[in-house]
Protein backbone atom coordinates (compact mmCIF):
# COMPACT_ATOMS: atom_id res chain seq x y z
CA UNK A 1 0.00 0.00 0.00
CA UNK A 2 0.76 3.52 -0.85
CA UNK A 3 -0.55 7.30 -0.15
CA UNK A 4 -1.93 8.23 -3.48
CA UNK A 5 -1.77 11.57 -3.03
CA UNK A 6 -2.18 14.38 -0.19
CA UNK A 7 -4.39 17.44 -0.71
CA UNK A 8 -4.73 20.81 0.77
CA UNK A 9 -6.72 23.86 0.20
CA UNK A 10 -5.29 27.20 -0.60
CA UNK A 11 -6.47 30.39 -1.09
CA UNK A 12 -4.28 31.31 -3.47
CA UNK A 13 -4.35 28.34 -6.17
CA UNK A 14 -1.79 29.93 -8.93
CA UNK A 15 0.39 31.07 -5.98
CA UNK A 16 0.38 27.99 -4.63
CA UNK A 17 1.22 25.85 -7.79
CA UNK A 18 4.20 28.87 -8.99
CA UNK A 19 5.84 27.95 -5.26
CA UNK A 20 5.63 24.22 -6.00
CA UNK A 21 6.99 24.45 -8.99
CA UNK A 22 9.74 27.22 -8.34
CA UNK A 23 11.33 25.92 -5.38
CA UNK A 24 10.58 22.22 -4.88
CA UNK A 25 10.16 21.10 -9.26
CA UNK A 26 6.79 19.95 -9.24
CA UNK A 27 5.04 19.18 -12.13
CA UNK A 28 1.87 20.14 -12.59
CA UNK A 29 -1.41 19.09 -14.52
CA UNK A 30 -3.59 21.32 -16.28
CA UNK A 31 -5.99 21.95 -13.51
CA UNK A 32 -9.54 20.89 -13.18
CA UNK A 33 -12.34 23.17 -12.68
CA UNK A 34 -16.26 22.18 -11.87
CA UNK A 35 -18.29 24.75 -13.14
CA UNK A 36 -21.15 23.87 -10.59
CA UNK A 37 -19.12 24.24 -7.02
CA UNK A 38 -16.51 26.66 -8.16
CA UNK A 39 -14.09 23.80 -7.12
CA UNK A 40 -10.59 24.16 -8.96
CA UNK A 41 -7.29 22.01 -8.55
CA UNK A 42 -4.13 21.13 -9.60
CA UNK A 43 -1.84 17.69 -9.18
CA UNK A 44 1.39 18.59 -8.67
CA UNK A 45 4.02 15.73 -8.93
CA UNK A 46 7.31 15.89 -7.70
CA UNK A 47 10.75 13.57 -9.06
CA UNK A 48 9.83 10.55 -6.46
CA UNK A 49 6.42 10.36 -7.89
CA UNK A 50 4.70 11.78 -4.77
CA UNK A 51 1.78 13.66 -5.63
CA UNK A 52 -0.22 16.73 -3.70
CA UNK A 53 -3.14 17.97 -4.58
CA UNK A 54 -3.90 21.75 -4.07
CA UNK A 55 -7.42 22.85 -4.18
CA UNK A 56 -9.40 25.86 -3.92
CA UNK A 57 -13.22 26.46 -3.71
CA UNK A 58 -15.82 29.73 -2.78
CA UNK A 59 -16.18 30.05 0.80
CA UNK A 60 -13.56 28.12 2.77
CA UNK A 61 -12.50 28.52 6.07
CA UNK A 62 -8.98 29.52 6.97
CA UNK A 63 -8.23 29.47 10.60
CA UNK A 64 -5.07 30.09 12.04
CA UNK A 65 -2.23 28.14 11.41
CA UNK A 66 -0.39 27.37 14.70
CA UNK A 67 2.87 25.31 14.15
CA UNK A 68 2.02 23.87 17.00
CA UNK A 69 -1.65 22.52 16.48
CA UNK A 70 -3.12 19.16 16.00
CA UNK A 71 -3.75 17.12 13.09
CA UNK A 72 -0.97 17.67 9.85
CA UNK A 73 1.46 19.70 10.37
CA UNK A 74 4.05 20.12 7.76
CA UNK A 75 5.28 18.67 4.04
CA UNK A 76 8.50 16.91 4.09
CA UNK A 77 10.79 17.38 1.27
CA UNK A 78 14.15 14.56 0.90
CA UNK A 79 16.25 17.15 -1.43
CA UNK A 80 19.02 14.63 -1.34
CA UNK A 81 21.92 16.22 -0.30
CA UNK A 82 23.27 18.17 2.64
CA UNK A 83 24.24 21.01 0.40
CA UNK A 84 20.69 21.46 -1.64
CA UNK A 85 18.98 21.92 1.90
CA UNK A 86 21.57 24.43 2.68
CA UNK A 87 20.79 26.31 -0.86
CA UNK A 88 16.95 26.01 -1.14
CA UNK A 89 16.91 27.51 2.60
CA UNK A 90 18.82 30.03 2.16
CA UNK A 91 17.19 31.04 -1.08
CA UNK A 92 13.92 30.60 0.32
CA UNK A 93 15.38 32.60 3.03
CA UNK A 94 16.10 35.64 0.88
CA UNK A 95 13.08 35.67 -0.77
CA UNK A 96 10.94 35.95 2.53
CA UNK A 97 10.22 33.00 4.27
CA UNK A 98 10.34 32.44 7.77
CA UNK A 99 12.79 29.49 8.46
CA UNK A 100 11.34 27.89 11.92
CA UNK A 101 14.19 25.78 12.43
CA UNK A 102 18.13 24.74 10.63
CA UNK A 103 19.49 23.65 8.83
CA UNK A 104 20.68 21.57 11.45
CA UNK A 105 20.95 17.73 12.55
CA UNK A 106 18.05 16.62 14.68
CA UNK A 107 18.21 14.52 17.78
CA UNK A 108 17.00 11.73 16.33
CA UNK A 109 19.28 12.02 13.12
CA UNK A 110 17.89 14.13 10.55
CA UNK A 111 19.51 17.08 8.42
CA UNK A 112 16.48 19.39 8.08
CA UNK A 113 15.24 22.91 7.64
CA UNK A 114 11.40 23.47 8.64
CA UNK A 115 10.59 27.12 6.88
CA UNK A 116 6.15 28.30 6.80
CA UNK A 117 5.72 28.11 3.40
CA UNK A 118 3.14 28.93 0.70
CA UNK A 119 0.23 30.56 3.00
CA UNK A 120 1.35 29.97 6.65
CA UNK A 121 2.12 25.94 5.94
CA UNK A 122 4.77 24.43 7.46
CA UNK A 123 7.33 22.94 5.33
CA UNK A 124 10.51 20.50 6.10
CA UNK A 125 13.61 20.07 3.82
CA UNK A 126 15.29 16.89 4.55
CA UNK A 127 18.21 14.78 2.80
Amino acid sequence: MKIEHVAMYVNDLEAARQFFRKYLNAESNDGYYNIKTGFRSYFLTFDSGARLEIMNKPQMEDLEKSLTRTGYIHIAFSLGSKEKVDELTAQLKTDGFTVVSGPRTTGDGYYESCFVGIEGNQIELTV
